[in-house]
């Protein structure tokens, strides 16, 4: 079977398997004598850089080979990759990262015996119709760059809250997130929930073209994608069906323009999101398993 049979074995979605990344090639035999292999990359973001809001500040990043198969060559690989970081200083802000597709429950099993958590998850949404909206429910408006500071107070107030269940806070959190929110407010992709001309929620979206050659052709089927990227409630107005309202707003603009479908990170962990999407109709397609810090890889 070749690697995009086997990619596609496992899920029907995922797309041909990306050329070989570069970095350093960690190599390992399984018992019956079978040779894995993959390419270990190693970076650190710094101060300013907005990937901390979901990433360690240092990391070391492990991309099998995509003909790996069953939980022996995984547990191989990943013995080697811990062999490999007996040799590094791991800080306490670091991590072990895989990001690998979400249906390979073999090699599940071989991330959770090295103590890798699942933190975050590529999922997908694709052909389905938006839940109805609750009946009652605040007026839902597009927001523009005059609402930079509510969509800024509600975003730094999640971020906050998913420092709680998956990557750490960052005391710079406003200031990370500013730069990127002041461009989306100038999309009309981001709407907001409003009571009283308080913003209650938010969904800040965008449009993503999977092409051959970018960055997203790795992880979606090639096509015009929508993303959404932030959809918040404000805390005390939660269960109210704000955020279902917000996205069947999302979603009808965001599949009115020959979308294949739309897609999102969500945080397995998290114990608000995760149960949110998956009634929304998203279903994980790649998931990124973690060990923090590096050092607790086993």
């Amino acid at each position: 079977m070749s690697t995009t049979e086997r990619f596609t074995a496992l899920d029907p979605l995922l797309p041909p398997p990306p050329s070989e990344a570069g970095g350093e090639r960690i190599t390992a035999v399984t018992a019956n004598g079978e040779r894995v292999s993959g390419v270990l990359q190693r970076y650190r973001h710094g101060p300013a850089d907005v990937a901390l809001l979901w990433s360690a500040e240092q990391v070391w990043q492990l991309f099998p080979d995509p003909g790996i198969s069953g939980t022996a060559g995984f547990d191989a690989l990943l013995g080697a990759l811990r062999s490999r970081m007996d040799n590094e200083q791991a800080e306490p802000d670091s991590a072990c990262v895989v990001n690998w597709p979400s249906r390979d429950a073999e090699a599940i099993r071989a991330f959770l015996d090295h103590g890798m958590v699942p933190m975050s998850a590529l999922a997908v949404r694709t052909g389905q119709e938006p839940p109805a909206p609750e009946p009652d429910v605040p007026a839902i408006r597009s927001a523009g760059p005059e609402d930079l500071d509510a969509v800024l107070a509600l975003c730094t107030a999640t971020f906050d809250y998913t420092g709680l269940v998956a990557h750490r806070r960052r005391a710079q959190t406003a200031e990370l997130l500013r730069p990127a929110l002041r461009h989306a407010l100038g999309e009309p992709a981001t709407w907001l929930a409003e009571e009283h001309g308080e913003a209650v929620g938010l969904a800040q979206c965008a449009w993503v073209e999977s092409e051959p050659g970018n960055a997203a052709a790795e992880l979606l089927p090639t096509g015009r994608w929508g993303y959404v990227n932030n959809v918040i409630t404000a805390t005390g107005h939660r269960s109210r069906g704000i955020g279902r309202a917000l996205m069947a707003r999302a979603h009808r603009e965001l599949n009115g323009r020959g979308t294949a479908g739309t897609y999102l990170y969500y945080n397995p962990l998290n114990p608000l999101s995760s149960v949110f999407w998956h009634r929304q109709g998203y279903r994980p397609l790649w998931t990124s398993w973690e060990a923090h810090p590096a050092s607790a890889l086993r």
